[in-house]
């Protein structure tokens, strides 16, 4: 074994030690980045269609991005909500001229813009009615965070079942099943939750007549409606907000992930009745907004305008379609085949956990699931045509 070799199986026992065991590991220890491309501590190039969970939107090692994050380095990482900070407005701006939305939350993660997000339609409802007690609905399949909030509309028994009771008044619908969201609303529901794309589900995206109808459900309900866009948005499926294709606006929007490439920032935005819902005390965060991390969103924002982010990845999401169409037809044991730009999943007869693995310790390609048997495709949006034809002949040899 080189030396190599034996240092990161130094790291990997000394992680197993300290590291508190909620997830099985692959035996990999990554070092550095470059571009769409992950190195581990022994030198070896690994094709990246995972993106940190769809997190590294501009590739590793940008240099333009690393350059703004080591100048607000050294100038000012953090000072809390108590006062104001330039980045924080700057990062806002953007934000809400990307969605058309009119306030803005910046949070930690996507978990706790969710949260943000129950307490918004929790408050407008409460704001209404003069009483709490109201419910939410939510969809089968979903997956919104693992917080108790969070996980209380997630669709998943798997992930629910070991920590109930969770948070009352939470009713699942069917996503895609418009009649099913109809037979839950009641006088007491406030709002309604759900993923444009679904993810962890197995990449399902929303139909436009299902999307359409729950719209005009809250409308006439007086409900709030909850988008989640963490995994499906900022550029993934060709629009800077998957609900922009649908010409159906939210009233809440949450977004994370590739917000900051890498930097950990959320944030939830509203529009409309929803927007000023909430009220000074009603929420906080100690971290959340400070000038580091929207920096770091502001740098993302910009270099995707600047760069034209969203049209190529409608380019490159074309090109990954047709490829994985051709791939799927050459294979009994792929089953179906979903989603929009550069978020796609192939569905298989069979668990994919091997096959993953196998992609990653044998040919150096990292991809992950969305459920048991399901590959998900969510590459940094700057992949390109030579990265998909190198991805599926790896995938065909891991096959």
């Amino acid at each position: 074994m080189t030396s190599d070799g034996m240092e990161k199986d130094r790291v990997i026992d000394r992680a197993e030690r300290v590291l508190y065991k909620t997830y099985n590991r692959f035996p990999v220890v990554f070092d550095r980045g470059e571009g769409v491309c992950l190195y581990d501590l022994e030198g070896n190039e690994y094709l990246d269609f995972g993106a940190g969970i769809a997190v590294m939107a501009l590739g590793y090692n940008d240099p333009e991005y690393n350059l703004e994050m080591g100048e607000q380095l050294g100038k000012l990482l953090h000072i809390s909500n108590l006062f104001y900070n330039e980045p924080a407005a700057d990062a806002g701006e953007r934000l809400l001229r990307a969605s058309q939305m009119e306030r803005v939350f910046f949070t930690n993660s996507g978990t706790e813009a969710v949260e943000g997000a129950l307490k918004i339609a929790k408050r407008y409802a409460y704001n209404r009615d003069g009483r709490g007690g109201h419910e939410i609905i939510a969809m089968e399949h979903s997956f919104h965070g693992r917080s108790l909030g969070a996980l209380s509309v997630t669709g998943n028994d798997h992930y629910r079942e070991p920590f109930g009771p969770l948070l009352p008044g939470v009713r699942f619908a069917r996503f895609n099943d418009l009649d099913s969201v109809r037979a839950l609303v009641n006088d007491n529901t406030c709002g309604i939750i759900m993923e444009t794309i679904q993810g962890e589900g197995g990449i399902y995206p929303a139909s436009e007549e299902f999307l359409r109808g729950v719209r005009a459900l809250c409308d006439e309900h007086d409900l709030v409606l909850i988008l989640d866009e963490i995994q499906c948005g900022m550029g993934r499926s060709g629009s800077m907000f998957a609900w922009q294709e649908y010409g159906v606006k939210p009233d809440v929007m949450t977004v994370a992930k590739a917000l900051g490439n890498g930097v950990p920032v959320g944030a939830f935005l509203a529009c409309g009745k929803a927007a000023d819902a909430m009220k000074p005390g009603d929420h906080g965060t100690t971290y959340g907004g400070n000038p580091f991390v929207c920096r770091a969103a502001d740098t993302v924002l910009r270099l995707f305008e600047e760069r034209h982010i969203l049209e190529h990845v409608r380019i490159m999401g074309t090109y990954l379609w047709e490829r994985l169409e051709e791939f799927a037809g050459n294979h009994e044991c792929v089953v179906g085949h979903r989603g929009k730009g550069l978020i796609q999943g192939l569905e298989f007869d069979r668990p994919v956990g091997d096959i993953v693995s196998k992609a990653l310790l044998d040919q150096r390609l990292v991809l992950i699931s969305a459920g048991a048997n399901v590959i998900r495709f969510v590459p940094p949006l700057v992949v390109t045509q030579d990265h998909v034809d190198l991805m599926l002949e790896k995938l065909e040899a891991s096959l």
